[in-house]
């Protein structure tokens, strides 16, 4: 049986890069747990603006930017999936929201990971739900980062 993994990937020309992988990695790890799920093969990929937007375009018909697309790909309590993540729109969203860099990253890294859990966040009460979520995640964290 093949080797379940987290990995991080960057796009090229990004000035970027993912602080404490193996922690991060862990924590993923422990929420999915906490949810129960166990984390199989997870792809991130860490890019920019217009890549998003082409994948947002591309593959749901959306021609809007956003700061995370999640493709789910879980079976049973499994979760599975390749998570985009918009390193710009994430440092919009820092000053948006006045939160440090670090700690808005790892809230739309856990996000996607909410996601694979099913959770979902289209309506309002889901929307509530998924912050509280993602709170809790971010409480976890906090001391790791």
């Amino acid at each position: 049986m093949p080797k379940s993994e987290i990995s991080f990937q960057i796009e090229e020309n990004l000035d970027f890069s993912l602080e404490k992988e193996k922690k991060v990695t862990n924590w993923i790890k422990k929420i999915a747990k906490q949810e129960g799920k166990k984390a199989g093969n997870i792809a991130y990929f860490f890019c920019t603006d217009d890549y998003l937007l082409n994948i947002n375009r591309q593959f749901l018909k959306h021609d809007f930017y956003t700061d995370i697309i999640t493709f789910d790909y879980s079976e049973d309590n499994k979760i599975e999936g390749e998570i985009f993540i918009s390193v710009d729109r994430v440092k919009d969203n820092a000053l948006k929201f006045k939160q440090p860099f670090q700690k808005e990253l790892m809230r739309i890294i856990i996000h996607g990971v909410l996601h694979l859990c099913g959770h979902k966040d289209k309506k309002p009460t889901d929307k509530k739900r998924m912050r509280v979520k993602e709170d809790e995640a971010l409480v976890t964290m906090d001391d790791k980062l």
